[in-house]
């Protein structure tokens, strides 16, 4: 018989609906003494925090567990809902991983996994108007949320202290797939939250992603109508921010909904496949319906459909998603091999040149 606690209406301010708690039922070892269903609010080094919907606990993860996860090249992630037992000493331990509705991931440069988000329904996909302004970094958020089937909204910021913001935004919505809303904000307004209350309905889990020093922690802090997280300015020189928020944490909104914020993201390395790619340029994906040859690259072949209605500059960040998607499926030996390969190139082109310099 299943023994986990939990108190819907509670959980439900932290995310909890329908599809979690039929999770429940599914897992294959069910605890064998009384449990509780918590939700990862952060994640520590030794530790992570867990909220019941009424408070927060500090809770340690079980050897087997890590191990377990750690095997299938995946860890817990904020916004994971999780089963946890008490010990005779209070003291709380996750045993179990409800498997997550969405999972936001990115490859390392040694290609490992690395977790960002669990269980997430909206990404708001932050970009200021000023130097961080930046539509290919745009379409590559756009591409790996879709792939996680994660909804994606584009959320520009500074629209108060950016003079162009109209043409920026018009080059957005010419640019980006039309199924995609685009919103400029005053991050500091309260009006801000009237503008995203589509996504904010009671039990929905939000996360920002972006650049630091796009607004993101301004924002969450909006949204939730606190000053929980530290914001901080951008350098002069290049609009670059500075770290302020140095882990991802979840908060709850007054409406009901929560919202994960991240650190700012350097580098995003996909960790998907080709199709994956695919379902954020859709636009790239219908029009090679129409080329000539089925097998058509986009590159330089004849009669390409695609090179004759997509923008130079978006389909060559197609191009190269999709190369990384391409390199994040291959195991650490074919990475290998491939850069003994291109080692070998190089050094029989320099080997060329020398000849012809002798000669």
């Amino acid at each position: 018989m299943l023994e986990v606690a939990f108190d819907y209406p509670q959980l439900q301010l932290i995310g909890l609906n329908q599809t979690v708690v039929n999770l429940l039922y599914t897992l294959d070892e069910q605890p064998t003494q009384p449990a509780a269903l918590m939700r990862v609010v952060e994640i520590q080094r030794d530790c992570v925090t867990l909220h019941d919907g009424n408070m927060e606990h500090a809770a340690r993860v079980l050897p087997w567990l890590i191990e377990s996860l750690h095997a299938h090249a995946s860890a817990l992630a904020v916004g994971d809902w999780v089963i946890t037992q008490t010990n005779d000493l209070g003291e709380h331990w996750v045993g179990q991983q409800l498997p997550p509705i969405s999972h936001l991931a990115r490859r390392a440069n040694d290609g490992r996994r690395q977790p960002l988000a669990s269980n997430v329904d909206t990404a708001l996909l932050v970009m200021g108007l000023d130097l961080d302004f930046n539509p290919r970094r745009l379409e590559r958020y756009i591409a790996f949320t879709r792939a996680a089937g994660i909804n994606a909204v584009a959320v520009l910021t500074k629209a108060d202290i950016s003079p162009d913001a109209g043409e920026k935004l018009a080059e957005l919505q010419a640019r980006l797939p039309a199924d995609i809303p685009i919103l400029a904000i005053n991050g500091l307004e309260e009006a801000t939250c009237l503008t995203l209350m589509p996504w904010l309905a009671a039990g929905q889990t939000l996360v920002v992603l972006g650049s630091s020093g796009a607004g993101k922690s301004t924002l969450t802090n909006t949204l939730s109508q606190s000053d929980d997280q530290a914001t901080g300015g951008v350098r002069k020189g290049d609009g670059r921010g500075r770290h302020t928020t140095t882990a991802r944490s979840l908060h709850r909104l007054p409406g009901g909904a929560c919202i994960i914020d991240t650190p700012g993201l350097r580098t995003w390395r996909p960790d998907t496949d080709e199709a994956g790619i695919n379902a954020g340029f859709e636009d790239i994906d219908q029009l090679a319906a129409h080329c000539h040859f089925r097998d058509c690259q986009h590159r330089d072949e004849p009669g390409c459909a695609v090179r004759e209605a997509i923008a130079p500059d978006r389909l060559r960040n197609y191009h190269k998603l999709i190369r990384e998607a391409r390199r994040g499926q291959q195991t650490a030996l074919e990475r290998k091999a491939e850069t003994a390969r291109w080692k070998a190139i190089g050094k029989a082109g320099t080997a060329r040149h020398r000849e012809k310099r002798g000669g």
